[in-house]
């Protein structure tokens, strides 16, 4: 996945420093968690509520990466 601000395919480079791919998680994951609340509370052990939390895991789990490799390059000051 790569963005008009990143010039690198490398994940490595990426992560932290894509601000799109920021944006774009946590868009995912706050039309996510809601959705998933809503229609699959109710019903943990449906395969769609299965697939749609592990989506949503997904999506806030690499949001979380990438705010803490950002946190943590702009305290060593790298950015």
């Amino acid at each position: 996945m790569s963005c008009d601000d990143c010039k690198t395919e490398i994940f490595r480079q990426k992560i932290g420093r894509c601000k799109r791919c920021m944006w774009q998680l946590m868009a995912l994951s706050v039309i996510g968690w809601p959705l998933w609340w809503w229609l699959y509370y109710d019903a943990p052990r449906d395969v769609n509520s299965i697939a749609l939390l592990f989506f949503c895991s997904a999506f806030t789990g690499l949001l979380a990466l990438h705010l803490i490799v950002l946190a943590y390059r702009r305290l060593r000051g790298r950015e």
